[in-house]
């Protein structure tokens, strides 16, 4: 199977694509239970898209309720090779404002409790994670939004400070975090960005800003009626760079993420039980396929 669809997980605020000439919608079986909602597949500009809200449609999950393992593992099983991930955040500095879109470069995990790998069980894996986004798709989705007339609003790279919620930061993390240097703080991208890597997908994150979080002394700490106000402006415009960013990805650009697990399994290919090997199937199928 090549894999060729481009992933759209919505945030917070991105429960639909208004643009997507839909063609079907699946509720897709993993082996790591089920997915947040249906799988909405169709096209926009030409393009194979595969749109999946992150707490479902309705927003009913809990950050840390999230299936991210079945999400990816669902994503990479029905073709998505590229994944756009639209995530609200709060700013932890001055330059970053609200309603500005951060695209991630680094994270930092603050969780407790997220299942971030595919592995275990049987089979070992250690991949390479120094650099966890793709730059081929952060840079690009960059570049679009300075074309779109967006450009005051990008900060291209930044550091993802991934917390635990459901409550928002004391106002000590808060300041612990900016005298960290992180840049944005948000509850859920960490564990989709090592999935992704581990399923050998492209991920980039783009980082919608709802507020200053708590430290900003001059600015109204941040509540769920400010951050619905500007969930809406948020994803309005990640519609519009979606939309515009699907004409340029080329989905047959060279790309290191698609290698990530070369070298990476230490398990001997014949130790691996046969049943890890089925439900690993999409993810490690080029690698043992011939064992």
């Amino acid at each position: 199977m090549v894999n060729s669809k481009i992933g759209v997980i919505g945030g917070s605020g991105l429960y639909n694509m208004e643009g997507l000439n839909i063609k079907s919608k699946e509720r897709v079986y993993t082996p790591f239970g089920n997915p947040s909602d249906e799988l909405i597949s169709g096209e926009i500009n030409g393009k194979e898209i595969v749109f999946l809200p992150r707490h479902g449609k309705n927003h009913t999950m809990l950050p840390s309720e999230i299936n991210s393992r079945a999400n990816i593992w669902a994503l990479k099983k029905i073709g998505v090779s590229k994944i756009i991930s639209v995530s609200a955040v709060g700013s932890l500095k001055e330059q970053i404002r609200p309603l500005d879109v951060v695209l991630i470069d680094q994270y930092y995990d603050r969780t407790k409790s997220r299942k971030n790998t595919f592995f275990g069980d049987g089979i070992v894996a250690h991949i390479d994670f120094s650099h966890p986004v793709c730059q081929n798709l952060q840079e690009m989705l960059y570049e679009v939004g300075q074309e779109v007339g967006e450009g005051k609003k990008m900060h291209l790279g930044g550091t993802y400070c991934n917390i635990e919620g459901p409550s928002f930061s004391t106002k000590t993390e808060s300041l612990l975090y900016r005298s960290w240097g992180f840049d944005v703080v948000g509850m859920t991208n960490l564990p989709e960005a090592k999935l992704a890597r581990e399923a050998e997908m492209c991920y980039a994150t783009m980082a919608m800003v709802t507020d200053y979080d708590c430290w900003n002394e001059e600015e109204e700490c941040v509540n769920v009626e400010m951050i619905v106000e500007n969930l809406s402006k948020n994803a309005e415009l990640a519609k519009k760079i979606i939309t515009a960013a699907v004409k340029k990805i080329s989905l047959q650009k060279p790309c290191k993420c698609n290698q990530a697990l070369k070298n990476a399994i230490l398990t001997p290919l014949d130790k691996i039980p046969l049943e890890v090997k089925e439900k690993l199937g999409p993810i490690v199928e080029k690698y043992i396929s011939n064992d």
